[in-house]
């Protein structure tokens, strides 16, 4: 009898676990980048909705010098490009603290360091490896992080490479217990995907989630095309949860004012819909992040 009863608990706590909003498997995932143009917005500046998985992405950490002007490449030793001012140890710690369906990242490399690209540049791969093994865990660790967001998107090296270098870079802070998730952010470029998709073909396993940059195709994008790219990309990214976005700062892709809402309906129907990401928070500061509150509403509903 006391077995049964256990084997009853066991079944309804698992099925109060499956209900959970904020557990349905990371299908209900925001994401939101902060930090890269120090425009001095906090995490306490951003609505979070308790019924979401809520990511802060802090962008960026770059292996490029931070004394030198131009800035050069450091083969893998991470230092911190973001708002550290407003976006510090003391604050991460803060609002995950004030919110526990919070987690926050740290995205590497970006687009630029200081006007110029900021290229993925290895040495070797065993150097550039241990080198980011070590610089990464001690950010992540000061800053209390929970995953880490790889976003280069100018590259001197080869596919093969980057893949070998970022894999066993995730390998290594997975297995060391250092991160609990980690995602890739690239965009339809025929550079970029070589170089993610040769990382997703040997590595996928340990990226939880594709930050696919649907906002770098044109401004003109319809509903229409935008489920067309989604498509396209899901296929390229076969078994990963492949994240919708879109940016407020005003440049491509499909606009909340354009549909892309509509698009994001249409796929929750279907049950393709992961969840969203926005760049940036720096740039929603401005109009109160509407469109934070409306992606978390659907996402959560």
């Amino acid at each position: 009898m006391a077995s049964s009863n256990l084997l009853l608990l066991l079944l309804l706590q698992a099925l109060l676990i499956l209900l959970s909003p904020a557990s349905a498997a990371g299908s209900n995932v925001f994401a939101e980048y902060i930090g890269a143009e120090f425009k001095g917005v906090r995490f306490s500046d951003v609505p979070i909705n308790p019924g979401v998985n809520f990511h802060f992405i802090l962008s960026f950490a770059i292996d490029y010098t931070t004394s030198s002007n131009p800035p050069t490449p450091t083969n893998g030793r991470f230092n911190v490009f973001w708002d550290s001012a407003n976006l510090s140890p003391s604050q991460v710690a803060a609002i995950k603290r004030e919110h526990g369906n919070v987690k926050v990242a740290v995205s590497l490399g970006g687009d630029s360091v200081s006007g110029q690209p900021a290229y993925f540049k290895p040495s070797s791969i065993d150097s550039w490896v241990a080198n980011a093994v070590d610089s990464l865990t001690t950010i992540i660790k000061k800053y209390h992080l929970d995953g880490i967001d790889i976003d280069y998107e100018h590259f001197q090296a080869d596919p093969n490479t980057f893949a070998e270098c970022i894999g066993q870079l995730l390998t290594r802070l997975k297995s060391n217990g250092v991160i609990s998730f980690a995602s890739i952010a690239p965009f339809d470029s025929a550079q970029v995907q070589s170089h993610y998709l040769a990382l997703w073909r040997k590595y996928g396993h340990l990226i939880d989630y594709v930050n696919f940059q649907f906002y770098a195709y044109d401004a003109s994008t319809t509903v229409s095309q935008f489920l067309g790219y989604f498509a396209k990309q899901s296929s390229n990214y076969n078994g990963g949860k492949v994240l919708v976005s879109f940016t407020t700062g005003g440049s491509g892709g499909l606009s909340p004012q354009n549909g892309f809402f509509r698009a994001c309906r249409t796929l929750k129907s279907q049950g393709k819909l992961h969840g969203i990401f926005i760049w940036s928070a720096d740039d929603s500061k401005s109009n109160g992040f509407r469109y934070e509150k409306q992606a978390q509403t659907l996402l959560a509903s």
